[in-house]
């Protein structure tokens, strides 16, 4: 058998299955319409206010800037490992290891430069900062 029917097979089966449990759980579950079933619950308590709450965007671009730096470090490692390999073999030059990890660190270094400039990684205001934001207005 080719293997490209059996990754074709294993690709439908992997489409079929959950599409298959969607569509049984929608035709055999309970439809009952009530609006108390739109509300908010949270621990039993009756819910005041609205459920929109505005969220200082720094904890995004601190989400953000955590996955770009943990996903240079998941790339840093294997090559770290491979690096010693390949510069005993004499296959590749040096140039040829080192440039395109070395350019991946500088791409990487310019968006934290730009990251702090436009202080995403800036948590709190110095004083100096504060006096100044309280001039402008």
């Amino acid at each position: 058998m080719n293997d490209w029917i059996a990754i074709g097979a294993l690709a439908l089966v992997g489409l079929l299955i959950p599409l298959g449990m969607m569509a049984v759980s929608y035709l055999l579950r309970p439809s009952v319409p009530e609006t108390s079933k739109r509300a908010t619950y949270e621990s039993g308590e009756v819910p005041t206010g609205g459920t929109r709450i505005r969220f200082n965007i720094q904890y995004y671009m601190v989400a953000l800037l955590f996955l770009v730096f943990d996903i240079e470090t998941v790339l840093l490692f294997p090559w770290a490992v491979v690096y010693l390999d390949a510069v005993e073999s004499d296959a590749v030059s040096l140039f040829e290891i080192l440039a395109p990890m070395v350019a991946f660190v500088v791409i990487l270094l310019i968006g934290l430069a730009w990251a702090w400039r436009n202080g995403a990684v800036q948590w709190a205001q110095t004083t100096g900062q504060v006096e100044t934001e309280g001039n402008r207005s």
